[in-house]
C-alpha cells in the first residue's frame, strides 16, 4: 500500500510533557484493565513497559545532562519522554510468524490480530523485534495497539491521539505525516537541536522492518528511549540462516570425510 493511502501515527517526542492522556484514553476505549498502580521507581513511570493490557506506554527517560540547544533550568538535568506503542511495521515480523492466520494487514495498512483466531502459541511474541506483542495471562492470546481499527472504520481518529493535548501523537496519512515530520527536524535544527531525527520513518534508514507506520522524531540514540537501533524482521535472517547450516553441513561432511581417509590410512 502507497503512503498516500496507508495511515499511521507520527510521534513528536519533544512535545509530550508525560500526560498520560494518551495511556488512559487508550485503555478507556479498548476497556483495558489496569496494571495494579505499582511503584517503578522509574521517574514518573508507572507502566513500565508496552505489554497484553497496555498498548501506549509513556517512557520517562532522565538524563544527567541538559537538553541540547535549550535551556531547562533543571541544570544538569533532562527528561526525555515518549509514548511508546505498535510499531505497525511495514514488514511485520509478527505477520510473518503467525501461523494461524489471525495476525493480518487491514485495509490501512495496519497490523491486527484477530482474537478470535489466535491460539496462543506465541510465535508473534518471539518475532517482534520491538518486544510489543504480548500473550495475557487469563487466556494466553496475543494483544497489542490496533491502531483503533473500530475507531477508524467509523471516520475516527485513534483515542490516544485524540487525547493528546500537546500533539505529540499525530495520526493521518502517512505521506502527509512524513512531510509534517521533515519539516519538524528541520525547524528543530536550525533552533539549536542538531541532534534531532526521525527513527523508522524511511525504508532505507530501518531496511530490517522496511520502515515503521508508527515513527518518530527523537533527539538521543534509540536505545536510550529503549528502542533497537537496528530492528530486524526475523524472515530477513532466513537466506542467512540456510546458508549458516549449509557452511556447517559442508564442514562435517569434510570432517567426516576426512576421518574416513585418515582410518583408511591406518589399515
Amino acid at each position: 500500500m502507497s503512503d498516500t493511502q496507508a495511515t499511521g501515527f507520527f510521534t513528536d517526542t519533544t512535545v509530550c510533557i508525560g500526560c498520560k492522556a494518551c495511556e488512559v484514553a487508550c485503555k478507556q476505549w479498548n476497556q483495558l484493565p489496569d496494571d495494579g498502580f505499582s511503584f517503578t521507581g522509574r521517574s514518573y513511570d508507572n507502566t513500565g513497559a508496552l505489554n497484553s493490557t497496555t498498548w501506549r506506554h509513556v517512557a520517562f527517560v532522565e538524563r544527567p545532562v541538559p537538553l541540547e540547544g535549550q535551556i531547562t533550568g533543571f541544570g544538569d538535568f533532562s527528561w526525555l519522554m515518549m509514548s511508546d506503542v505498535c510499531k505497525h511495521c511495514v514488514k511485520a515480523g509478527c505477520l510473518e510468524a503467525c501461523p494461524t492466520g489471525s495476525i493480518i494487514r487491514t485495509e490501512f495498512d495496519s497490523v491486527f490480530v484477530q482474537p478470535d483466531i489466535c491460539n496462543g502459541c506465541g510465535y508473534c511474541v518471539a518475532a517482534c523485534p520491538f518486544g510489543v506483542i504480548d500473550r495475557r495471562a487469563d487466556d494466553g492470546r496475543a494483544w497489542k495497539c490496533t491502531l483503533c481499527y473500530d475507531r477508524q472504520r467509523a471516520d475516527m481518529i485513534p483515542a490516544c491521539a485524540q487525547a493528546c493535548p500537546t500533539e505529540s501523537i499525530v495520526f493521518g496519512k502517512l505521506h502527509d505525516l512524513k512531510e509534517r515530520a521533515a519539516q519538524r527536524v528541520d525547524e528543530l535544527q536550525a533552533k539549536g537541536l542538531t541532534g534531532a531525527y526521525l527513527y523508522g520513518a524511511d525504508a532505507t534508514d530501518q531496511p530490517g522492518t522496511q520502515g515503521l507506520n508508527a515513527f518518530f522524531l527523537l533527539v538521543d540514540e534509540p536505545e536510550v528511549y529503549n528502542l533497537p537501533p537496528e530492528p530486524v524482521a526475523p524472515g530477513n535472517k532466513v537466506g542467512a540462516s540456510w546458508r549458516s547450516l549449509a557452511g556447517a553441513m559442508a564442514g562435517l561432511v569434510l570432517v567426516a570425510s576426512a576421518s574416513v581417509m585418515s582410518s583408511k590410512v591406518t589399515r
